[in-house]
């Protein structure tokens, strides 16, 4: 060959070949997908999230699904944001790599904290409805024996007084709703039944104050 004459690497100039069974191959994408992708960078989302761990972890996504018992696609469609992986998967996944998830105010900056998990429950073990606000009426009384003529009705009272167990009200009604928090605003959490049986202590000793004012008597020590 002549040295004058131009050289050309077949290896460099040959046009790469598309393999459509790579999952991260352009021709596999929908033309919205696509353009997504070029209007790019924005925050990562749930699939920069899962990046982010795997990085931490330094695994491939083949790595991360042996981990995690899935399937290797499984990782691709989330981290392309085809699908996203359950909260008790991402939880794993956050636990594994060390990292916490912090809630915040959007408006404020300030923290938000997941609603306890000691709050209040009704009787038969199901949560109270988290957007309603709880207070304590007294204690609590079987709803057939709450009228105070009965001899049951104290006995009920007396029983739940000494284990501790309050009633509990809550509002359903928008307007009502909205006139308490008005009112007394607008609290943070449920509170635990230990918080709410204090609250009918406090109000047996309202009850107690009111009775002796109106016999005349002086207010217990």
């Amino acid at each position: 060959m002549d040295d004058n004459e131009p050289h050309t690497d077949t290896a460099t100039s040959a046009e790469p070949t598309i393999d459509p069974a790579a999952w991260d191959c352009l021709a596999n994408w929908s033309e919205a997908e696509r353009e997504y992708f070029w209007m790019g960078p924005f925050g990562g989302g749930v699939p920069g999230v899962v990046r982010r761990i795997r990085r931490i972890l330094d695994v491939s996504q083949r790595g991360l699904a042996a981990i995690l018992g899935v399937s290797q696609s499984v990782v691709a469609r989330w981290e392309t944001g085809r699908t996203s992986p359950r909260v008790d998967v991402l939880q794993r996944m956050l636990r594994l790599a060390g990292v916490k998830v912090e809630l915040r105010d959007e408006a404020t900056g300030e923290p938000v904290e997941p609603m306890r998990a000691d709050g209040a429950r009704k009787h038969g073990g199901s949560r109270f409805p988290a957007h309603t606000d709880l207070t304590a009426t007294g204690w609590w009384i079987p709803r057939e024996f709450r009228e105070m003529t009965t001899v049951d009705y104290f006995v009920w009272r007396d029983r739940s007084r000494k284990r501790r167990d309050p009633a509990i009200r809550y509002r359903l009604n928008p307007y009502l709703k909205r006139r308490e928090r008005a009112l007394f605003g607008v609290p943070c959490d449920h509170p635990a039944v230990h918080q709410l049986a204090a609250e009918a202590e406090h109000l047996d000793e309202v009850r107690e104050a009111r009775l002796g004012s109106r016999r005349g008597l002086p207010p217990a020590a």
